[in-house]
């Protein structure tokens, strides 16, 4: 796996990973020659982090959107290994530093032979919807994305 600035070292970021999603990769994100397209992984990026903050507990209840919504701030995305059309995917997602507004979330994607096809990450931040402006975390949502 080539060097990415947001891993120090590849071995102790990779075991920080516990939760993933499956994907299947579906023929309508390939090209011609069945080879993933560049912007499939951001597609997978967002299924994997909403069902991670399902699974957290965190940004569940978005009925008053006055109390913050999540936003993307920043996305990018590492390719290390070609995707086709017949591989299967494991998505693994972290939340890697969290801070009092935002949250910067990691992700890992390998095949069925257990290489690393791509790594990510995006920082999350909080918003108030009128303003724009960062809203700060509440304890109970800082405990869920420290875990």
């Amino acid at each position: 796996m080539k060097t990415v600035n947001y891993i120090s070292v590849k071995e102790t970021w990779q075991r920080e990973f516990s939760f993933y999603i499956p994907v299947k990769i579906r023929f309508s994100e390939t090209d011609m020659f069945g080879h993933v397209n560049n912007v499939s992984p951001f597609i997978y990026f967002e299924e994997a982090r909403i069902a991670f903050f399902s699974h957290i507990g965190v940004f569940q209840d978005l009925s008053d959107p006055q109390d913050g919504i999540p936003v993307v701030a920043d996305l990018q995305c590492d390719y290390h290994k070609q995707i086709y059309f017949t591989d299967s995917l494991k998505l693994y997602v972290k939340a890697n530093h969290v801070g009092n507004t935002s949250v910067d979330i990691h992700y890992l994607g390998i095949n069925q032979d257990k290489d690393v096809c791509f790594t990510g990450r995006g920082r999350i931040v909080k918003i108030h919807p009128d303003s724009g402006t960062p809203v700060p975390f509440t304890e109970k949502e800082l405990e869920k994305l420290n875990k």
